[in-house]
């Protein structure tokens, strides 16, 4: 009994204590941001950096307000994020699955492997010809071009993942008589989450850097094509604009899977958690 009140304890301490362990982490970011935006704004100013080539942060943030007040700056954020939405979550209908399938099927990892290695090294731009003849100048060949980017950290993550489990832990399962449904839940699947999570998260990246490729298919709309008009027009500040907030939605959404990685794989333990 004193030694369930003792852990109880020592869990609810270690609860109380992580948020304070943060807050240098939080200090660390904004400084690392504010030092970026310090020589960004010393380089341009002091005449190192031409505006031309790199505009000043002001100018940059001051177009942001200005597209943000008109509304246009939000109308490309939710053509680009419908279009990544699209893509990504082809990937992961198509991906995990199949990587599912081939992380536990022998035969078919050395079947569909060796088309997994030849594709992958081609880089999404090559594919924007035939997804133009293939499947025309709308949305389908956009969203296809995002999800071929992002399907390959998906699928490799999956099959690592699957392929990772520790057999002895399937093993001991089995000289205890746990059901085959029961290993796979709770022992091969929760083995290969961590992995999958990672995919995940390495795929939403992929899908933002493969964005601005898909907009180059006749898009009017978009931050790709806000950044590919302001090339046309030479306004780097625009470009900036689009390239600024990509990395901020970019951020946004890898730090939300993140959420989600702690709230599904609660048993994951990590060394800055102190165990």
């Amino acid at each position: 009994m004193a030694t369930d009140d003792s852990s109880q304890e020592l869990k609810n301490g270690r609860s109380k204590a992580l948020p304070r362990s943060r807050r240098p982490e939080l200090l660390y970011t904004l400084a690392s941001l504010a030092g970026f935006f310090i020589v960004w704004h010393l380089s341009v100013s002091a005449g190192w950096v031409s505006e031309f080539f790199l505009p000043g942060p002001e100018r940059v943030f001051r177009l942001m307000i200005k597209m943000a007040a008109d509304g246009s700056l939000f109308v490309h954020i939710a053509v680009s994020l419908a279009r990544v939405a699209g893509g990504f979550l082809l990937a992961v209908l198509v991906a995990i699955p199949l990587g599912m399938l081939i992380g536990l099927w022998r035969p078919m990892f050395h079947l569909v492997d060796p088309w997994i290695e030849l594709v992958r090294p081609i880089p999404p731009i090559a594919w924007i010809p035939l997804a133009i003849l293939w499947l025309g100048l709308g949305e389908e060949s956009k969203v296809a071009i995002i999800m071929y980017g992002a399907f390959f950290p998906i699928i490799l993550n999956t099959i690592s993942g699957f392929h990772g489990v520790e057999r002895v832990h399937i093993w001991a399962a089995l000289s205890l008589g746990v059901s085959k449904q029961k290993i796979f839940w709770h022992i091969i699947l929760r083995s290969a989450l961590p992995r999958i999570v990672v995919g995940l998260r390495l795929g939403a990246g992929m899908a933002f850097i493969v964005l601005v490729a898909a907009e180059l298919i006749l898009a009017n709309s978009g931050l790709g094509f806000l950044i590919q008009d302001g090339r046309f027009q030479l306004m780097t500040e625009q470009i900036m604009v689009g390239i600024v907030t990509i990395g901020i939605l970019g951020y946004f959404i890898n730090k939300g899977l993140l959420w989600l990685e702690s709230k599904w794989i609660p048993y994951r333990v990590t060394l800055d958690q102190g165990t």
